[in-house]
């Protein structure tokens, strides 16, 4: 059904995992990853990303594993490690020249080597089919093959899924990529797309969020504009949504580890190639600094309420990315907490999917269940969990210290017309 192919998984994060369950259905696969406790994990049947259930873990013929040696019992091999940006906002490699230079080691003639890790355009072929001929002592293209497959995966979207979202495949060799398309078939319902070259396919990846975030920069600007303009944006988009062309983007913040980050790559390039990405930069620069604007408007309302800064207690409700999930990677809802601790602010966080030692060891911060949250003067709904909108206005009432309390609504998804009489509602 795959073409007989033994498939390994490099990476079992949120995109490496529902890809070796998708193929573990069929037949066993190897999962591998550095992390240990990752991998213990995963053996005992749990999910930390919450992205997987102990049943359809159960479903599955996965080898779970931390030792690269067991890789060489595979001869299709699909990379998926985390490809974030440094201090300086530069593409870092780290992790995926370290899963090639293993990989290298593993690899025999025939083995086909995927990756879905997002980089830019050449980087897989400049990059890392060197590594891969060096470890190995092979030549690409000849004793084994490379192709790429952007991921697609849409960490909690329970509608579209790996299996159901078309799945892009290049490869050098015709024959490779022949491979490739049937072996990705036989667990992707939606179909295969072929790319023209890897190029091709590496620059999709990136452009499909570049577009995104480049159209919610343009609604963050707005909301700046009309916030000077003492003008609700949610009801001008709301208006401007009756054309039948209008396309619909929100304001709000951009953070995870694709919208945040994947813009960065294709400028690092373009920029290598001469040519500065002004529109791509600029649109990267607004939404990075939207959370220094929300504090500074949280700050502003306290002020102009009579209430000291810091003296005036503020809860954070979400701090992962983005809403119904744990992933706190690249989180811009810290920009709005170091902010307000720069105007001494007292600040507290709950957030209901996070991990609390993760947050602990990546942020510093401290996560507070909600029964133990203090009534404070503002609270700060970052991250519209559905956990938090279904508990409804009665409840957010409830954390202020007073009734007529400030509430900041950075997703505009707390109806106004049902806001409790005295509360002060804000939003972009």
């Amino acid at each position: 059904m795959n073409n007989n192919r033994k498939i390994s998984v490099i990476g079992l994060g949120y995109v490496g995992l529902p890809v070796a369950v998708a193929f573990g259905r069929l037949g066993e696969v190897i999962g591998y990853d550095i992390d240990a406790r990752r991998v213990m994990e995963l053996e005992q049947g749990q999910d930390s990303t919450g992205e997987l259930t102990a049943e359809e873990l159960a479903a599955t013929h996965i080898v779970f594993t931390s030792d690269s040696r067991q890789l060489k019992q595979a001869d299709f091999h699909i990379v998926a490690v985390p490809t974030p940006i440094n201090d300086a906002k530069n593409p870092d490699m780290e992790l995926l020249t370290a899963a090639s230079a293993t990989l290298g080691r593993a690899i025999g003639k025939g083995d086909i080597i995927v990756y879905e890790s997002t980089v830019y355009p050449g980087a897989t072929e400049e990059i890392c089919a060197p590594i891969l001929e060096r470890e190995s002592g092979l030549v690409c293209g000849q004793d084994f093959h490379l192709g790429y497959s952007p991921e697609r995966i849409n960490p909690g979207d329970k509608e579209y899924t790996f299996t159901n979202i078309r799945k892009i495949v290049a490869a050098r060799e015709r024959a490779a990529l022949d491979v490739i398309r049937q072996v990705y078939e036989s667990v992707v319902t939606a179909g295969v797309y072929e790319a023209s070259s890897i190029k091709v396919a590496e620059a999709t990846k990136v452009v499909e969020n570049i577009q995104r975030d480049v159209n919610i920069a343009l609604m963050n600007q707005l909301a700046l504009i009309f916030d000077k303009l003492d003008i609700d944006t949610g009801e001008v988009l709301d208006a401007a949504a009756t054309k039948w062309n209008f396309l619909r983007f929100t304001p709000g913040l951009v953070g995870g580890h694709c919208i945040g980050i994947d813009p960065y790559y294709l400028a690092y390039r373009a920029a290598r190639s001469g040519y500065i990405p002004d529109l791509i930069l600029t649109a990267r620069n607004i939404n990075d600094g939207l959370g220094n604007h929300i504090a500074a408007q949280v700050v502003k309302a306290l002020l102009q309420a009579g209430c000291a800064p810091d003296n005036s207690l503020v809860t954070v409700l979400g701090l992962s990315f983005k809403e119904n999930v744990g992933d706190t990677r690249n989180t811009r809802v810290v920009d709005i907490i170091r902010e307000l601790e720069q105007f001494n602010v007292p600040v507290q966080v709950n957030d209901v999917h996070a991990d609390p030692a993760r947050v602990r060891q990546e942020y510093q911060l401290e996560l507070v269940d909600l029964p133990a949250l203090q009534p404070a003067a503002v609270v700060l709904l970052a991250v519209p969990h559905q956990a938090y909108l279904d508990r409804g206005w009665g409840w957010i009432r409830n954390l202020l210290k007073e009734q007529a309390g400030i509430v900041y609504d950075v997703k505009s998804r707390l109806s106004r017309d049902t806001a409790p009489a005295g509360v002060q509602l804000l939003r972009l």
